[in-house]
């Protein structure tokens, strides 16, 4: 359906690719309709894309949803062990790999490269659009598995429609809009990316594998418009910059999301791309992207002004987009109050809630555990202070480790931390600050525990510092907690 409209209202836009090389929308509908003939013809019930980003993901994404059989892209960095126990969750797959990593999943039945599947659907007869219910699977998104196995999220065509409708405004591009997409295809924003854009009508640009040099480049180069980055990404991006401002005339909006971004990190960003304005996208995999956001006024509002409680929204995620409720609810299920912490549950159509094999985890009126410890203050703004299973509780007191964290990398030696908490006989758990320096920086743990004393109350300082060279991240900018307890509680490690 959006590709239909996409056709109708500016089919020869550019959709994909470089200014030099880039396909039309009316390309890519002649591919998506080929590819569905493919798809079909090969007896697959469902399509799995192994490979870096890149135009071969939008265009899939459509072919399978016209063939009628669920997308779901694959984490190509999963060792082959990880990659086939996923492949091995899907319905008689057909996948579809770069070249790459064709050799690890060659052993299955239906497998074709990125090139010979879009070299194919080039060709093919285009077949005619699948007529399928609203509330059947359109895409299967392996969710990251910070915490334990990775679970199939079930994301219907009904719920990313809805977040798509509710979020963008159809055609609102103008038509030299780009947008630079650098997530990698396996997260839920790449997903929404490449349907948000395709709806509003802007020319897609993928940096397959990122790099800050060659992002800012390509920024400039493609005339790029908005873009989309995670913390880490960020991070590395002012971090090549140092303290020369973004030559990057054309970039009107930056989002960012995924993962917590660190405050300063964020306020160097502001200064280093004054004319950029910047939104933090909140969302997670089974909400089909986003349902929260801090706008570029906002992010403007929070920077300039002197009220703690105003500048404080610079940490918040926003506020919650059209269609989705949300409600903070305390250990025993009732509502808490305003500003209180608690666990987060949204609800809303684009909301799914469903996992293979699994089923529906919405309570009996529709909400979603998200299973993110946070608040909303009484101006609606939503704080998440990371994940509920995250949570330090030291001599009966929940401890969010981010309240820590925020305050310690505002530490001029700190350049980034991770806030845990490990067993203990006598607290039941110790907080343990894992530290990244800065280059060429020194500091003591007494140094850093009257820190964080001066500034949290007694209970929140840290029992013990470690000072580390970097910290386990996902591709997509979580740190990895599970790993620093496992190497904490290690017998190498006492």
């Amino acid at each position: 359906m959006f590709l239909d409209m996409a056709v109708s209202a500016y089919g020869r836009r550019a959709a994909l690719g470089g200014r030099s090389d880039a396909i039309s929308y009316e390309s890519l509908s002649r591919t998506v309709a080929g590819g569905a003939r493919m798809i079909g013809a090969s007896g697959a019930r469902s399509v799995a894309f192994v490979g870096v980003n890149g135009p071969a993901l939008p265009a899939l994404l459509m072919a399978s949803a016209a063939a009628g059989v669920p997308f779901s892209p694959l984490n190509y960095r999963l060792s082959a062990d990880g990659l086939n126990q996923l492949l091995a969750c899907l319905d008689a797959p057909l996948i579809v790999a770069d070249d790459v990593f064709e050799s690890v999943v060659n052993h299955h039945d239906r497998v074709m490269t990125v090139n010979a599947w879009l070299s194919a659907a080039r060709a093919a007869d285009p077949a005619p659009a699948a007529d399928l219910p609203d509330d059947e699977c359109a895409v299967l998104l392996f969710t990251s598995g910070t915490t334990g196995r990775p679970k199939a999220a079930v994301l219907r065509h009904e719920n990313l429609v809805s977040y798509v409708v509710g979020t963008v405004e159809f055609g609102a591009a103008a038509p030299e809009d780009a947008v630079l997409i650098s997530v990698p295809p396996y997260h839920v924003a790449a997903v929404g990316s490449a349907l948000t854009n395709l709806y509003a009508g802007r020319r897609m640009v993928y940096l397959p594998n990122f790099d800050p040099g060659a992002w800012l480049a390509l920024v400039a180069d493609e005339g790029v418009t908005s873009a989309m980055v995670v913390p880490t990404m960020l991070a590395r991006i002012v971090e090549h910059l140092g303290d020369a401002p973004a030559d990057v005339a054309t970039l009107r909006s930056l989002a960012y999301g995924g993962a917590r971004m660190p405050v300063t990190v964020l306020e160097r960003a502001l200064r280093l791309f004054p004319e950029v304005g910047f939104a933090n996208a909140y969302g997670l995999t089974e909400t089909s992207s986003t349902i929260a956001v801090l706008t570029p006024e906002d992010h403007r509002e929070a920077a300039g002004s002197d009220d703690p409680r105003v500048r404080a929204r610079l940490t918040s995620v926003g506020r919650l987009v059209p269609g989705v409720e949300a409600e903070v609810r305390e250990p025993d299920g009732r509502p808490a109050a305003i500003g209180d912490a608690g666990e987060l549950w949204v609800r809303g159509p684009q909301i799914s809630g469903v996992y293979q094999g699994i089923g529906s985890v919405l309570d009996a009126d529709g909400w979603f555990p998200t299973r993110d410890r946070a608040r909303i203050d009484a101006a609606g703004y939503l704080f998440v202070d990371g994940r509920a299973d995250d949570v330090i509780i030291r001599g009966g007191e929940n401890i969010a480790p981010a309240q820590i964290e925020d305050v310690l990398v505002r530490h001029p030696a700190v350049r980034d931390v991770a806030v845990v908490g490990v067993p203990d006989d006598e607290w039941g758990e110790r907080i343990v600050a894992v530290v990244v320096l800065r280059e060429g920086a020194v500091v003591d743990a007494d140094e850093v525990r009257s820190f964080v004393r001066a500034r949290l109350r007694g209970s929140h300082t840290p029992d013990d510092v470690v000072v580390c060279r970097s910290l386990p991240y996902t591709p997509t900018g979580k740190v990895l907690r599970r790993e620093i307890v496992a190497e904490l509680t290690s017998p190498a490690s006492s």
